[in-house]
């Protein structure tokens, strides 16, 4: 079986809303474009280095604080953004408005949960997405390895757990741990894959939901003897992808 895009996703405000999209442009050096382009800060934020660079994730809003961020999806254009969640229900912003800014943290704030620092503010990075790592990674996710684990948990799991941007069909499970250091021709785009990716108790969170129901870290554990699941990518070389597409080891 030809391996194949199955998924692409991006999130535009980081742990706030997951987007599936059809296509995409890569940009050797770049994320994926319109991944955590935004992200919300808590009163707690201590920012570091100069103005205008990445910061960590501990200053921003994320699943494993807040489940309930688990279960907002989100449809973009440009800075116009729309959210939804099961029980907040559904707002639509202009991402260049302060004013929408107010709006999104009045929104958020009754899905955050009490005693955590409150939301506070917007973060944009032009230029630099507010992933996990200050890196311009991808993360790359197999979905034979989620139904491996997903019949190890006794449920199936939800791709959107795992807030990943690309999901490749075809591959035996666990392949693309093996991949570490060798290049893929996605459509036009060639990557690079790197590191694994290393999960935490977001994954725990049905995003169906926004509540804990499976402990996929001790699954990952002993299913897989550590508690990684997917890797990230850089991209070497820029090009389109579009879902279908063939997904070539070189």
């Amino acid at each position: 079986m030809t391996a194949r895009l199955a998924h692409i996703l991006r999130h535009p405000i980081k742990a706030v809303g997951v987007e599936e999209i059809a296509r995409a442009s890569l940009h050797a050096g770049r994320a994926l474009a319109s991944d955590r382009r935004w992200a919300v800060a808590h009163r707690s934020a201590k920012f570091e280095g100069q103005p205008g660079a990445w910061q960590s994730k501990l200053n921003f809003l994320r699943g494993v604080a807040g489940p309930e961020l688990m279960a907002i999806t989100a449809r973009s254009d440009g800075a116009k953004v729309s959210l939804h969640h099961p029980r907040a229900g559904t707002i639509a912003l202009d991402m260049a408005s302060e004013a929408d800014h107010l709006r999104l943290i009045a929104w958020l704030t009754p899905l955050w949960p009490e005693g955590r620092p409150a939301p506070s503010h917007v973060v944009e990075v032009p230029g630099q997405a507010l992933t996990d790592w200050p890196d311009p990674f991808l993360s790359l996710l197999s979905l034979a390895s989620l139904d491996a684990l997903s019949h190890h948990a006794g449920r199936p799991l939800h791709p959107h757990r795992w807030r990943g941007n690309l999901w490749i069909a075809g591959w035996e499970p666990l392949a693309e741990r093996a991949l570490i250091g060798r290049r893929l021709r996605v459509g036009t785009a060639m990557l690079e894959i790197v590191q694994p990716v290393t999960r935490c108790r977001a994954t725990c969170v049905n995003p169906e939901t926004g509540a804990e129901d499976c402990d996929t870290l001790a699954a990952l554990d002993t299913l897989w003897g550590h508690k990684d699941f997917g890797v990230y990518a850089r991209v070497l070389t820029g090009g389109e992808i579009a879902r279908g597409d063939a997904v070539e080891i070189i």
